[in-house]
């Protein structure tokens, strides 16, 4: 199966169709999109939005954020979601893998990710790209 990677640079009616269908295999709170919240994602000059393609059907997207700090220019891959019907194919391997080179390419120092304990393939494919799980904690507060 051979997995095309690219930045979306639209909020067109496919782009918005996928995250319609994938983000709820990713998130039950997370709410349609639409095409006005697609390119409001899209326009923020720190997030990078890939979509994994096979055979031209969109199967996976993932979202590389790169910001400043007074640290240096940090990574972040938030909401990697592939279609349940295409897992276990390379799909994540592959969005991870693009996004990693465009992090470095723009000169990030590091690049972390999170992701829930339950999702063991996701977590081995992680370490089996390089990335080490960190002695941290997550906190959130919710608006």
């Amino acid at each position: 199966m051979s997995v095309d990677v690219a930045v979306v640079r639209e909020a067109n009616d496919e782009s918005v169709a996928a995250f319609a269908r994938l983000l709820p295999q990713l998130s039950g709170r997370a709410g349609p999109l639409g095409h006005e919240g697609v390119r409001r994602l899209l326009a923020c000059d720190a997030n990078t939005v890939l979509m994994a393609r096979v055979e031209g059907v969109v199967v996976g997207m993932l979202t590389l954020v790169v910001f400043p700090l007074p640290s240096g220019l940090r990574a972040r891959i938030e909401d990697v979601v592939v279609d349940e019907a295409a897992r276990g194919h390379g799909v994540g391997g592959a969005l991870t893998e693009e996004a990693l080179r465009l992090a470095e390419a723009a000169g990030a120092r590091t690049v972390d990710l999170t992701s829930r304990p339950s999702r063991a393939a996701a977590n081995r494919l992680y370490e089996r790209l390089g990335f080490e799980a960190r002695e941290s904690r997550v906190y959130r507060f919710v608006l």
